[in-house]
């Protein structure tokens, strides 16, 4: 078992679903393949603009031939395991490169920056996870005291195969996964609920609005934006119980069973459609929206 990277772009032309499968050519299957049983971190390329650079990171389950594509390979996610990045982190700083075994005896980038699929050692795996989970200006929750719960940041030690484990243990805690969920999807969103329109600041400085999952969690729905809205107590309670779901324009359906219609209509924003996030590559994804449709929705 090997920690990785994965380059991917949210215009591949491979069939990629990042919490779900990574695509790959046989010339690097036994690169992911000393992936299996261990941790791979998600890159896109510094020439894509407003590139995300290292930006997630999940656990490879295993590795198997494409049964649609002659001559690639499928690197299957364990489910649960994917966790976008709460601050993304670029290539390199003014230290140079973040991830040091691209380097070259020279000390410059070799070629090796350029390989799809690559190890990763636990340096620099450690290091990346580090700034990943990290951030500066955390977004408070709802209710709770401000330093309830672990905290991510860590004096610095160094970068030994252990504090990579330790890393690793980060990784699977349930308290790290929620707030860094919370803090990717209420950026998306601009801390404003995408059904109502509202954008509520309450007098701590703690933005009025949660993050939901589309898929649940428990119903093995990852811990990915494009899994994610921004709602507020009311809008969550209705969606989580089906009162409320999406189509798949993202219009927005209000259930026949729901005791009250024209009162729920009447929190909907004016367009009628969920307020689209900033980025285009954040939207609700379509597999989530009709697994919420399907399994939930009370139509």
């Amino acid at each position: 078992m090997a920690f990785g990277v994965f380059i991917h772009r949210s215009d591949s032309i491979y069939d990629d679903t990042p919490a779900e499968r990574y695509q790959f050519p046989r010339q690097y299957l036994e690169r992911a393949q000393a992936c299996v049983g261990d941790w791979t971190i998600y890159y896109e390329p510094r020439k894509v603009p407003d590139t995300k650079g290292y930006y997630a990171v999940a656990k490879v389950e295993r590795v198997v031939p494409d049964p649609s594509t002659p001559g690639m390979y499928l690197a299957l996610i364990e489910p649960g395991s994917y966790l976008d990045f709460a601050t993304p982190v670029p290539f390199a700083n003014e230290s140079g490169p973040i991830e040091r075994g691209v380097l070259n005896d020279a000390g410059r980038v070799s070629g090796r920056a350029q390989a799809a699929v690559r190890g990763l050692s636990s340096g620099d795996f450690s290091r990346i996870v580090e700034a990943g989970l990290a951030d500066d200006s955390p977004l408070l929750p709802r209710t709770g005291t401000a330093d309830a719960g672990p905290v991510l940041r860590e004096e610095r030690a160094p970068f030994v195969v252990d504090e990579a484990r330790a890393r690793v243990a980060s990784l699977v805690s349930r308290v790290v996964r929620d707030r860094v969920f919370r803090r990717i999807v209420l950026r998306a969103y601009d801390e404003r609920c995408v059904v109502t329109g509202l954008k509520l600041i309450n007098g701590g400085g703690r933005a009025e609005v949660e993050a939901a999952h589309i898929r649940p969690v428990e119903e093995n729905g990852p811990d990915i934006v494009t899994n994610g809205l921004a709602l507020s107590g009311t809008a969550h309670w209705m969606f989580d119980r089906g009162l409320i779901g999406l189509d798949d324009e993202l219009q927005i359906l209000v259930s026949r069973q729901a005791n009250d219609q024209e009162s729920i209509r009447g929190v909907i924003n004016s367009s009628g459609h969920l307020l689209m996030p900033m980025r285009e590559a954040d939207r609700p994804h379509q597999q989530f929206v009709r697994w919420h449709r399907e399994h939930c929705f009370k139509h």
